[in-house]
């Protein structure tokens, strides 16, 4: 047995609704590996839990796999704002949501990111508790930013693919743009005084911020 079979195999399981969203997006999408899978998603809830997030975003819901995981650990009576570019996912999304019988915790807004944020939140300061970015990575930067005043004391910024493919190793002769950018990100936020930041080598890489 390897370590990552054993630590898996000592990890809570994802449940039966998630296993199925994990079958659906092999047998359905080109890009299955964009999910965060059972022990990042695990990871996900367990972190959404512990600051009790009665207000919650997502930037980037793709089918909804994570969707699923940040609304499992809401607070009771929190809302999960998830934000998703491509109006194609948004029946799967739904489909998903309803399957896991999360659809009432959760606020779908279909479109850029960057310009519903501020809408949808009517740019308030202090009331969100635990945010999960995960979408354009050239856009890692334009998002943090819109959230961290929305963010209260305390509150969670998890950000995905960090190590994008390991890439962000290499020289910077060698980065290409989306690595240069992911690169640049993780510099800002290792100098950024707002937040105490960590990053942790799960699966592509999460950098986890919280808020001072």
């Amino acid at each position: 047995m390897t370590p990552k079979e054993y630590i898996e195999s000592h990890t809570s399981p994802a449940g039966a609704v998630l296993d199925a969203v994990e079958r659906w997006a092999h047998l359905h999408t080109a890009q299955p590996q964009m999910l965060c899978g059972p022990y990042e998603g695990r990871l996900l809830t367990m972190l959404c839990r512990s600051v009790q997030a009665r207000c919650a975003v997502e930037v980037g819901s793709y089918i909804g796999y994570s969707t699923i995981c940040i609304a499992s650990g809401l607070a009771d009576g929190g809302l999960l704002h998830s934000f998703e570019v491509n109006d194609e996912m948004e029946q799967h999304i739904r489909r998903h949501l309803e399957q896991a019988s999360l659809a009432d915790r959760v606020r779908l807004h279909i479109g850029d990111a960057d310009k519903l944020l501020p809408r949808v939140l009517n740019g308030g300061a202090g009331q969100v508790d635990f945010a999960f970015i995960d979408a354009g990575k050239r856009q890692n930067r334009t998002f943090y930013d819109r959230l961290v005043p929305m963010m209260r004391e305390g509150g969670i910024i998890v950000v995905d693919n960090v190590l994008w493919g390991s890439k962000v190793l290499d020289s910077d002769a060698n980065k290409d743009a989306d690595t240069q950018s992911v690169n640049d990100f993780n510099n800002y936020v290792q100098n950024d005084p707002r937040v105490e930041n960590i990053m942790l080598d799960v699966r592509d890489g999460l950098l986890i911020c919280s808020i001072l």
